[in-house]
């Protein structure tokens, strides 16, 4: 099931990570959409052939990408695409970055790949299917405490006009938990829980295209996810609470004060 999609998405995913390979490190012209939130030469080339490759392959589909918006919002399936998931990474050569492409039908994430070009890791999933690195089956960690657990967060783009919820909440969990690290990639963090390198994952003020992979991906390889107050998650949800099951109770009991 998704096989087709699951191809296709795999070979946009690789077609736009050697773009991302090629440009690495070329001067680059940065655009600034916000203080902090950037764009380059590299996002918009490999989304342009992202859209190529899943345009003629799906031309029916509808598609919401990270830097050219939505396409045929009418349709009853949509593409979900980040071209470059860490682009201030990226712009600092920083080897964190990922190409992330899922698809959504009837407001459900049914297929997300996730490709670190830099280090060649490839990540995937499909409902009912597994999730996948390289091939090799993924599975959450199996911590069962949050003081022994090691987590990873981000920071909202505004973060400098409004730094004290997200200093709070960090501070909660700096206290409880073994370990904290700030990446830079939702869609690499969510990656990483499944393959049980995380044992959790936080971060408000997201968008659709940093986590609809990565929330397949970690579905399918036995996680669970939420938003901060406890509730169902879709990638539409702005907050996120993402983690291996086991110490998802403790991290909700931070995020919900």
């Amino acid at each position: 099931m998704f096989d087709k999609e699951s191809s296709v998405a795999g070979e946009a995913a690789r077609a736009a990570g050697e773009i991302l390979m090629r440009m690495l490190g070329d001067a680059h012209h940065i655009v600034k959409k916000g203080e902090i939130d950037l764009v380059t030469e590299a996002d918009l080339a490999a989304e342009k052939r992202v859209l190529e490759i899943v345009g003629r392959n799906f031309p029916g589909d509808a598609i919401l990408a990270e830097e050219s918006g939505r396409q045929k919002a009418e349709a009853a399936r949509t593409w979900l695409i980040d071209p470059l998931d860490g682009t201030t990474n990226y712009a600092h050569r920083f080897p964190f970055f990922a190409v992330s492409i899922a698809l959504e039908i009837e407001n459900e994430v049914v297929m997300g790949v996730v490709y670190n070009p830099y280090m060649d890791e490839f990540f995937e999933a499909a409902k009912g299917n597994g999730a996948f690195l390289n091939g090799e089956p993924l599975r959450v960690s199996e911590t069962g405490s949050l003081q022994d657990s090691l987590l990873a967060t981000g920071f909202p783009y505004d973060v400098h006009e409004r730094p004290e919820r997200v200093m709070r909440l960090l501070e909660k969990m700096i206290v409880r938990a073994q370990g904290i690290r700030r990446l830079g990639s939702a869609a690499l963090d969510l990656c990483y829980v499944a393959a049980g390198r995380l044992d959790g994952f936080w971060e408000e003020d997201l968008k659709p295209w940093d986590t609809a992979a990565g929330d397949v991906i970690l579905r399918e390889a036995g996680g669970r996810l939420a938003a901060f107050d406890g509730g169902p998650y879709t990638p539409y949800l702005r907050s996120l609470v993402a983690s291996n099951g086991w110490i998802h109770d403790e991290m909700l009991e931070v995020t919900k004060r």
